[in-house]
């Protein structure tokens, strides 16, 4: 049986990065190589796209090999235009995190130059990546949400005081201040006073011009992965068990200071409410592929949704795939269901017509 091509992409214009980076690693080691023919194409911070000069044949045992140089840079459209085996890619697998990578924008270029790709589209993509727009989207379909309050840079700049005044009314501490465009809570804030709020604003408008400020809530982190195109199938939710007040980007990535408890110790019809909000948050915002749906839980099991994330961490070990794993799914065989699950919706939107007779 031949192989299909796949072309796997990472790196990215993003603070995110190196997760990324460490994220491709994980996804080249684990892929059926028996199944596939990959190539890599690593995007540098400052955007230059640099393919890989052979397939992937060993795994990548150090995260540095990578990190790809080159002294000629070749046109994106050529990049992706065919493999290095000469055949088209049957997908195209990018694994970027952020602004550029999971907003829509790379889904909309893979869109123009009409290859199949794998995880959300360019709406869906969009509008989970965007946290305001997300929370409009889960309102419209009746998700309970907690209280927040959101702005603009240039909003604040010109009412300062104002904002910090409806953000103490409306809210109570303590508040989570969030770039409404960024991930794996790079430039998030816990704040238990207005000292620490009118810091916290200043460090997250360092990553993005809109901000979304949500009310704090004593509750457990329970999240929910989600799988498919029009008929998603889900998990049993998962734990997040914190030894850290707050789940930031160095306690997530670096310190190792978060447990995954698999499944989530939770009765029967909490666990049934939680897969079904994942499936309907999911349709919210028309996703296809993958999910992980981010829910509060609180002590007298009221559920709230906090987030969809539409490019969830991917490495091995992360909540998105132990889920799966949970369900007898490995990460290989989700890897080659996210592929599959690529290539059947391109071929269903094959049967829409772009042209009148």
């Amino acid at each position: 049986m031949s192989k299909e091509n796949i072309c796997i992409i990472y790196g990215g214009k993003s603070a995110e990065h190196e997760v990324s980076i460490l994220t491709a690693q994980n996804v080249i080691n684990a892929v059926d190589l028996s199944k596939y023919c990959v190539d890599i194409i690593y995007i540098t911070n400052d955007g230059e796209w640099i393919k890989g000069e052979h397939s992937i044949e060993n795994h990548i045992e150090d995260v540095e090999q990578l990190r790809l140089k080159t002294n000629e840079l070749t046109p994106i459209s050529k990049l992706l235009e065919s493999s290095i085996n000469g055949q088209s890619y049957d997908a195209v697998f990018p694994l970027l995190h952020g602004p550029n990578g999971e907003d829509g924008t790379i889904q909309g270029l893979f869109e123009v130059l009409d290859i199949p790709y794998v995880g959300n589209g360019v709406l869906a993509a969009s509008c989970s990546m965007d946290k305001l727009v997300m929370k409009h989207l889960f309102a419209h379909r009746g998700l309970p949400q907690l209280p927040y309050v959101s702005f603009l840079k240039s909003e604040y700049e010109k009412y300062k005081h104002n904002i910090q005044e409806l953000i103490q009314n409306k809210l109570d501490y303590p508040v989570f201040v969030k770039p409404a465009n960024l991930g794996s809570s790079v430039g998030i804030s816990k704040c238990t006073n207005k000292e620490e709020l009118i810091s916290g604003i200043e460090e997250a408008f360092k990553f993005d011009r809109k901000l979304v400020i949500e009310q704090g809530v004593e509750a457990r982190e329970i999240e929910v992965a989600v799988l498919g195109n029009d008929y998603p199938e889900t998990t049993l939710p998962g734990e997040l068990v914190k030894d850290v007040q707050f789940y930031d980007y160095k306690s997530k990535y670096k310190d190792g200071r978060v447990q995954l408890q698999i499944p989530a110790d939770i009765d029967e019809e909490t666990a049934t409410t939680l897969r079904n909000m994942a499936v309907e948050a999911f349709k919210a915002t028309d996703c296809s592929g993958l999910v992980r749906a981010d829910f509060f839980l609180t002590e007298d099991n009221t559920i709230y949704i906090n987030e969809t994330n539409a490019m969830p961490g991917f490495t091995q070990y992360s909540m998105y795939p132990q889920l799966w794993e949970n369900m007898n799914l490995s990460y290989t065989e989700l890897i080659t269901k996210l592929i599959e699950l690529a290539i059947e919706r391109f071929n269903n939107k094959k049967d829409i017509k772009y042209k009148i007779d």
